[in-house]
């Protein structure tokens, strides 16, 4: 059986309730990812925002405000105000399979990784994508 921790990516980006959208924002540009858990101080999941959630709260580039006040405005939510709170999680040796099939009937773009009580990675569309482009270049060797 193949689980959720031979595939799920590890290298974790996360934010606090207190970091606003406008830095959700910033990190998901950065880092090129479409989903941020939320985390205390403490390291406990608290729940999630994604690149969807951002977009939807973010005033749009179309409105006629400058950049700066698109900002400002974005700066004065925090997370903890639009963040998932119930949020479906998976474990480290969950069945990758039911995984898939989970996210794919739910659509769901992500499952955080946790082994017991502790996050260890997060699963993404992006991570079955590239499972899928790797098992294409062994076929056509």
């Amino acid at each position: 059986m193949i689980t959720v921790k031979e595939l799920m990516s590890n290298q974790l980006y996360t934010l606090k309730p207190t970091d606003t959208v406008h830095q959700a924002r910033q990190l998901m540009l950065d880092k090129h990812i479409r989903h941020v858990p939320i985390l205390d101080n403490n390291g406990t999941f608290l729940g999630l925002i994604t690149k969807h959630d951002v977009l939807a709260l973010s005033v749009s580039e179309l409105a006629d405000i400058e950049p700066q006040e698109r900002i400002e405005i974005e700066s004065g939510i925090p997370l903890s105000e639009v963040m998932l709170t119930e949020v479906v999680v998976a474990q480290e040796n969950t069945n990758l399979l039911e995984a898939a099939r989970f996210m794919l009937e739910q659509k769901h773009g992500c499952l955080p990784v946790f082994k017991d009580e502790t996050l260890t990675g997060i699963l993404t569309e992006a991570d079955f994508v590239k499972l899928a482009m790797h098992l294409m270049e062994r076929l056509a060797m």
